[in-house]
């Protein structure tokens, strides 16, 4: 006798799949996070790379802790522009530079990406520079080997190793940048006066106090960080176009926008806690004892040895070395990038090299210029300055396209930018102009 089973009553609910939801454990959200942080958190990390380390620190040995409170003024602002070169990636599917090349004039265009050729090329050099002086700090040996071996490893790193992997790699290298927040734990800090700096802004309109300012500034924003987030949110898009996963749908692009503003805001945190660590570390101890002028990242480490002791030494010299592994992919491929789409090449990191062969010729060759430049006579700190004078020049123009171009349904369709992320990127295209003013200025007297 056969027995027939009888439906499920209405209203019955299965205790294993209709059962009330399980509870998210730490880990899970833990994963969940490291699942959503990617391009943002790579970008902020990489902009405290040794050139802008060695800025941050002259800042705190000049100006000791009265400088900090710019960190707090450039957050919005960097979470606003890095959110709108993001969110251009991932909506349309083409970097920064594919989408400008496409709706401006190829003149114009063409300025500007050598500009950012010049000035990527010339900041490689003093990062490696500062890496090789830091390892040659911390055990010794030839200086010049240190510059070929770094730069050999980051760029062949891109070239050969895959492209998830190798941005797993980049993530995990941000947590170098803990050393800057162990070192200002283990130096001797007047909080209150640290938080004072922090908090209340102090201006001066003097002609070292503006240079630091624009310095800091021009640290901060710069077009290589606006460029490398874009270009990987349209890489990431590619990759799962590719794998029939890509979100057609309002909902789910939405989604994504999401994520990227979660990403962008931990990451250019992370960046700015970072530089207000260095900032207050400087100020403790070289500030404090009497020591305003430095002119490398290597230096101020080498400077904290007789006044914070070998530790926080060690420290500064392992972050250095961190966060240039980091940075200078960044940098270099940032280049590629932007050539590559200008030129309309096939192009990508998650791409074979076969199939993008002049997208990494680009990226080698930035890389290569990079290590040359510190066998000439050229002085890798006045290089470094002019890097920043060409940013200053290249960073207002390139902004003002971005706003453009989020504003134009052409380019974004049903995503255009509006509210108070438009207006605060408007904001921030608004003082990077005055800071190319400032340093025109300062420049000319």
């Amino acid at each position: 006798m056969s027995v027939t089973a009888l439906p499920p009553r209405r209203g019955y609910r299965s205790p294993k799949r209709n059962g009330p939801p399980r509870r998210r454990s730490s880990r899970d959200v833990l994963k969940g996070l490291l699942k959503t942080l990617g391009p943002g958190l790579i970008t902020g990390a990489s902009d405290d790379d040794p050139s802008g380390i060695g800025t941050y620190s002259q800042a705190g040995a000049q100006f000791g802790f009265g400088i900090g409170w710019t960190m707090l003024l450039t957050y919005p602002l960097m979470v606003a522009i890095q959110e709108i070169s993001a969110r251009i990636g991932r909506v349309t599917g083409h970097g920064i530079a594919g989408n400008v090349c496409r709706n401006f004039p190829a003149p114009t265009v063409w300025f500007l990406i050598v500009l950012l050729f010049i000035a990527n090329t010339i900041n490689i050099a003093a990062d490696l520079g500062a890496m090789a002086d830091s390892l040659k700090l911390l055990i010794g040996g030839p200086q010049f080997l240190y510059v070929v071996l770094f730069g050999t490893v980051s760029v062949l790193s891109q070239v050969f190793v895959e492209y998830k992997r190798y941005v797993f790699l980049l993530k995990w290298l941000t947590l170098s940048l803990f050393a800057y927040v162990i070192t200002l734990a283990v130096v001797h800090v007047p909080w209150l006066e640290a938080a004072k700096g922090l908090l209340i802004p102090r201006l001066s309109f003097d002609g070292p106090f503006l240079t630091t300012l624009v310095a800091v500034f021009g640290t901060t924003i710069s077009p290589y960080l606006f460029i490398w987030q874009s270009s990987q949110e349209a890489e990431n898009k590619r990759i799962e176009r590719k794998r029939e996963q890509v979100e057609a749908d309002t909902a789910s692009q939405a989604s994504e926008l999401r994520r990227i503003r979660v990403d962008t805001q931990i990451g250019m945190a992370f960046s700015n806690v970072i530089a207000i660590a260095i900032i207050m570390t400087t100020a403790a101890t070289l500030h404090a004892g009497g020591v305003t002028e430095i002119q490398s990242s290597a230096q101020a480490a080498a400077a904290l040895k007789p006044l914070a002791g070998d530790l926080a030494e060690l420290l500064f010299a392992i972050g250095l070395i961190g966060t240039g592994l980091l940075a200078i992919p960044v940098l270099a491929g940032s280049t590629a990038y932007a050539i590559g789409e200008g030129r309309k090449w096939p192009v990508g990191l998650s791409r074979p090299p076969r199939k993008a062969v002049a997208f990494y010729a680009v990226l080698a060759l930035s890389g290569t210029l990079g290590i040359i430049i510190n066998f000439t006579a050229l002085d890798p700190i006045r290089a470094l300055y002019w890097s920043a004078v060409v940013n200053g020049v290249l960073a207002a123009p390139v902004m003002v396209m971005l706003m453009v171009l989020v504003r134009s349904r052409a380019v974004m369709g049903r995503f255009v930018v509006r509210g108070w992320l438009y207006w605060l990127g408007w904001v921030s295209t608004a003082l990077m102009a005055l800071c190319t003013l400032a340093m025109a200025v300062n420049f000319a007297m």
